[in-house]
């Protein structure tokens, strides 16, 4: 419990400086050149895996919105056959925070693996909304049955380190031994090498670019909004979602959460999407992976 606490101190310390820079330099980007070794990419789900999951599809009825408290968000709009993201095998990895897109969708990705409620996989089974999870060894080796079971309903795994740590405090060998650690367990585990990274706290430098271009993954995943518990927080001073914003939330639980629920938690997340007119797309989608 006490390193829960720690990491969430850590989160808004670093994550706070970060923010900031990222703000002022405007650090996004769509597809970039780097240096590395080629990833793997990620294995996008089989047609099958994915037809009918679009959050707001005919097959997601109002009766299962209402069972979790909710209005049906929009459905979301087919993906573009031209992605917006293309990544390259070699070169030095991008780092994005939102989706060139003019399509009314926003993205949302799930940290950590901390908590595993079981209540959380029955609400995306019955609202099939795509999330992206960014998962960290020490925390998920307990129970890696708990996101194969999310896996099967289209979503993406990625890589987040071994053990959390602020990665841009850290010597390059140190960093390689995250990201290539998580990366070697998460394509043993779940059958597919995470195409994304997202650094810990969102702290990384250019060492982490390194790291992350010799593991495997080809792109360093940043965000523009952050659930909370009940509201989210905004890098834009007027507090309003965008077209292709990426969306952070985390496993958590009670403990982390005030007593609050994972599922209550991601409840007030929805709503605050659907009181703003958006779908949720899946991130994976509007991403091109390395050709070969």
């Amino acid at each position: 419990m006490k390193r829960n606490m720690d990491r969430g101190k850590w989160y808004r310390s670093v994550a706070g400086t970060v923010l900031a820079a990222l703000a002022v330099g405007g650090c996004s980007a769509g597809g970039g050149n780097g240096s590395g070794h080629a990833g793997l990419a990620s294995k996008p789900p089989a047609p099958s895996d994915t037809a009918g999951t679009r959050a707001g599809a005919p097959d997601v009825g109002a009766a299962a919105w209402h069972k979790w408290g909710l209005a049906p968000l929009p459905a979301a709009p087919q993906p573009p056959a031209d992605k917006p993201v293309k990544l390259s095998a070699t070169g030095t990895v991008p780092v994005f925070t939102h989706i060139v897109t003019t399509q009314k969708v926003v993205f949302i990705t799930v940290d950590d693996g901390q908590e595993k409620d079981p209540k959380f996989i029955d609400m995306m089974r019955d609202l099939r909304i795509p999330i992206t999870m960014f998962l960290m060894n020490d925390v998920i080796k307990s129970d890696y049955g708990y996101f194969k079971s999310l896996q099967a309903l289209g979503n993406h795994i990625q890589n987040h380190t071994l053990h959390h740590p602020v990665m841009s405090t850290i010597p390059l060998a140190r960093q390689k031994e995250e990201v290539c650690g998580d990366q070697k367990i998460l394509t043993k585990e779940y059958g597919t090498a995470p195409l994304l990274f997202r650094p810990p706290y969102g702290a990384y430098n250019a060492n982490t670019k390194i790291a992350v271009g010799e593991c495997g993954p080809r792109a360093i995943v940043w965000w523009r909004e952050s659930m909370q518990i009940r509201n989210m927080q905004y890098q834009a001073p007027d507090k309003k979602l965008r077209p292709g914003d990426i969306i952070l939330a985390h496993f958590r639980g009670p403990s982390e959460l005030k007593g609050a629920t994972m599922t209550q938690m991601f409840a007030n997340l929805l709503r605050s999407i659907q009181a703003q007119g958006f779908a949720v797309a899946r991130l994976e989608d509007y991403i091109q992976p390395p050709a070969g």
